[in-house]
């Protein structure tokens, strides 16, 4: 990557402004791309300089950004960009690589989830030269600066992604704490980088990987996650701190089982799925799209989801409440929010589509 120097950054920090001002109004970075779709001022990109699939279902992209890009700390996400059909599609996905990997490059591990539009079209047509758009990292679900002396990492699925960065990540410090690996997935065959974690579970004699298949047994552990499960893969779990990522079933097992053990404060977790709601049955009044001079009835679903049946496209990421993307103004109206159930009626409010649900009528700026 090209490091420019501060005196060359101040010189073009007072050009750029000119730049800008000539190529008004599409922006100095749409004639940019024409040269090199790789050339931007203000814009994050990245290549994909390699591919891997070490499973059937998901595909491995190592990528190159642009020097916009300030990195990431390990188990944070990065939303990813590309056109498809002529719209521009973006999704949430965590680096699983170590944050101080070296060459300036970073790994993504997307799943090929059903009807997963952007995951789908990565895992068919993801190549070495396609350029994809970047946003900065995001999330604080993160390793502290001081790491604990007692890690405990559980995933499950494509969830496995931000606790590989962090395990890789430890790794590559020579962290000397005790560290647990316990990953869920169906069979052998659905554990992505599966010959890496056991090579760097020889490598480190601090390090324990525990895999439990929930359809095979010939893993460390069979079935579904539970007390015995955690017993034997960490047995002093009660003094770990424990980061979690996974689908759904996972997430509320563990959850469950470390707030009736008295361990809440020590779990830190990462939504990999949306909460969903069903849509409701007796939902009433009117949602109002003010800038689109659009209406419709209120269908009960989150007001992303309507958004989209109405005709419009609004941004929007990761689908599940932790990206922002989808935030606008609500000028109007009672919104409940999924996740948490609660009700808010202010006026000029910014809520996130994504997790919003009307209640009555509700107007937005959009």
């Amino acid at each position: 990557m090209t490091v420019r120097s501060p005196a060359r950054s101040r010189r073009f920090g007072l050009v750029l402004p000119l730049l800008e001002a000539i190529t008004t109004p599409h922006g100095i970075d749409r004639y940019l791309e024409l040269v090199h779709p790789m050339l931007t001022v203000r814009e994050v990109r990245a290549q994909v300089t390699a591919v891997h699939r070490s499973t059937p279902d998901s595909i491995t992209l190592i990528l190159r950004p642009t020097w916009r890009w300030r990195g990431f700390s390990a188990g944070q996400f990065v939303r990813v960009s590309v056109t498809i059909d002529g719209v521009l599609r973006s999704r949430c996905y965590s680096p699983s690589c170590s944050a101080l990997r070296a060459d300036g490059q970073f790994e993504l591990t997307v799943k090929a989830h059903p009807g997963g539009l952007v995951s789908q079209y990565l895992h068919r047509a993801a190549a070495p030269g396609l350029v994809v758009g970047l946003s900065q990292a995001e999330g604080t679900f993160q390793l502290p600066t001081v790491r604990p002396e007692r890690i405990l990492l559980i995933s499950g699925g494509s969830g496995i992604t931000p606790v590989l960065s962090m395990l890789r990540t430890l790794c590559e410090e020579n962290h000397e704490g005790e560290v647990t690996f316990l990953h869920y997935a169906s069979t052998e065959a659905h554990v992505p980088h599966l010959r890496e974690l056991r090579e760097l579970a020889d490598a480190h004699d601090n390090l324990r990987l525990v895999l439990a298949y929930t359809e095979a047994e010939d893993g460390d552990l069979t079935g579904l996650f539970s007390h015995e499960h955690l017993r034997a893969a960490a047995p002093r779990h009660a003094e770990a701190q424990t980061y979690l990522c996974g689908p759904g079933g996972l997430m509320r097992g563990v959850r469950e089982l470390f707030t009736e053990l008295g361990l809440a404060e020590a779990l830190h977790t990462e939504e990999f799925a949306p909460v969903l709601a069903p849509p409701d049955e007796d939902a009433a009044g009117q949602v109002s799209f003010a800038d689109s001079d659009l209406r419709s009835d209120n269908s009960g679903r989150t007001l992303l989801e309507q958004a989209e049946d109405a005709g419009l496209d609004p941004p929007h990421g990761c689908r599940m409440g932790i990206c922002f993307s989808c935030t606008q103004i609500k000028k109007c109206g009672r919104v409940r929010n999924i996740r948490t159930g609660a009700i808010s009626a202010e006026e000029d409010e910014e809520i996130q589509l994504c997790i919003s649900v009307p209640v009555g009528d509700v107007t937005l700026d959009l």
